[in-house]
């Protein structure tokens, strides 16, 4: 969904009710006595999926952040089974599913990879990253924080001259992305 603004709140609410409601129908599967790896594996391939769709392109605020989390919390309580009324910290919860918070983390490797493939091509959404084209309309300027835009997530890490060098070579931006943007050591296979 695009909206005048450029922000991508509504899209991630609509993702977000989608995935709930795709786990409502299927309640019984991801809640029944199956180990509890296969439920967590299920989630994330069905539920996960549902939700993160298009998800690489999604420039994400403070807010927005807190909403997918939440939203990861949502599917390990109702996995588990645990009652609002319970008062479950959401650290207990994670530790009885023994996973972590990493539906960030799955964001940023999506993301990743999408601007790796979009970065070796030559089309127009490249031009648009790098500000070969120009936009006729007039913007005006408004006070305050400037907007995060699609790559400054990637750009802040390390660089957009970087980002690009990397992602000619694909070996190299794979290892790069999934490290949790640390550096790579490259190995030499002669």
């Amino acid at each position: 969904m695009l909206t005048n603004d450029g922000r991508c709140t509504r899209e991630i609410k609509s993702r977000i009710a989608m995935a709930k409601a795709a786990f409502s129908k299927k309640k019984t599967l991801f809640t029944s006595k199956l180990d509890l790896n296969l439920r967590k594996k299920l989630i994330k391939c069905y539920i996960w999926s549902m939700a993160l769709y298009g998800a690489e392109t999604w420039t994400l605020r403070a807010a927005d952040q807190k909403y997918l989390e939440s939203f990861e919390m949502w599917c390990w309580i109702r996995m588990e089974k645990i009652s609002w009324t319970d008062h479950v910290r959401n650290e207990e919860v994670l530790l009885r599913v023994n996973e972590q918070r990493n539906i960030l983390h799955e964001i940023r490797k999506r993301r990743a990879n999408w601007i790796g493939r979009t970065l070796r091509r030559n089309c127009l959404l490249k031009q648009v990253i790098e500000g070969k084209i120009k936009e006729e309309m007039k913007v005006e300027r408004r006070r305050g924080i400037r907007r995060k835009k699609l790559l400054d997530d990637l750009k802040d890490r390390i660089g957009y001259s970087h980002l690009k060098e990397e992602a000619l070579d694909r070996t190299m931006c794979r290892h790069r992305f999934e490290g949790g943007f640390g550096p790579v050591v490259r190995q030499n296979t002669e």
